[in-house]
């Protein structure tokens, strides 16, 4: 699969991020672990020594999954593997992980008030890249976050080499994305992130392979491009490609340290 010549390689930042894809209690309201998450469970993340931006993407509480269907590909979410929530977490240095032991240890105490299941998703450093489109005086108004699944004959280096020099720009080449950050992950471990009391089950067939956060000016514009021409011509690019897309409409995504500061109060 070849780049089309309209697809002009977009400016990039290079990043270090992990992704914790949470599921919220069932015991409990779910609006009450989403809200314990948002207030007490965000003071200890935010806490960490070397962070650069640490954000919760609260996702809808109805997805089934924005991507149009796909033979051979699964674009509907299993009801049972429905994501609620993802912690990203972008460091300052491939070392800053180190720094953070302490509050790693009170949020592995805590997330059994919070959470049933917990997965960690991380890359290698530059794995997660942020894409210039939109401009400063464009605010991001709506979001998707879309996670991939890799077909079992595409080898990890040709899938992130794929997101990074082929996905990446055809999205840039829309033309109406406001925001754009990629990840390509490691083969996932549960020793990443074994948490007392809390759910890591990840059969390999659920495995995901890179995540891909889209930002639109608005929920009409988002709606727009989910329905519209274009994601056939991205679907054709992906088909050889994965086994899965899931696409979730995002509720609210809260940003509590950027840029190295720690916030008075999240931004959306």
């Amino acid at each position: 699969m070849s780049t089309s010549p309209g697809d002009a390689p977009p400016a990039e930042k290079k990043r270090l991020t992990s992704s914790i894809l949470l599921w919220v209690r069932t015991d409990q309201p779910r609006q009450t672990g989403m809200d314990h998450w948002k207030g007490p469970h965000s003071a200890i993340i935010s806490a960490t020594p070397g962070l650069e931006e640490y954000r919760q993407i609260h996702l809808a509480e109805h997805n089934t999954g924005r991507w149009p269907a796909i033979d051979g590909v699964q674009t509907e979410i299993p009801a049972d593997r429905k994501i609620d929530g993802v912690a990203e977490v972008t460091f300052q240095s491939a070392l800053a992980p180190l720094k953070g032991r302490k509050q790693t240890k009170l949020a592995y105490a805590d997330e059994i008030n919070v959470f049933r299941r917990t997965l960690l998703y991380a890359g290698p450093p530059n794995s997660s890249r942020w894409y210039d489109v939109g401009g400063r005086d464009q605010p991001v108004g709506a979001r998707a976050l879309i996670y991939l699944r890799r077909g079992d004959a595409v080898g990890a280096g040709a899938f992130r080499k794929f997101v990074n020099e082929e996905l990446a720009p055809a999205l840039v080449g829309t033309g109406v994305l406001k925001e754009l950050r990629t990840q390509t992950f490691l083969p996932w471990s549960k020793k990443l992130w074994d948490t007392p009391l809390v759910a890591h089950d990840n059969p390999r067939d659920q495995h995901f392979h890179a995540s891909v956060s889209l930002g639109f000016t608005d929920i009409a514009a988002r709606d727009a491009f989910f329905t519209g021409d274009v994601l056939g011509h991205l679907s054709n690019r992906l088909a050889p490609q994965v086994s899965a897309i899931h696409a979730y409409d995002v509720a609210a995504a809260l940003t509590y340290v950027k840029n190295g500061d720690i916030l008075p109060h999240y931004e959306e």
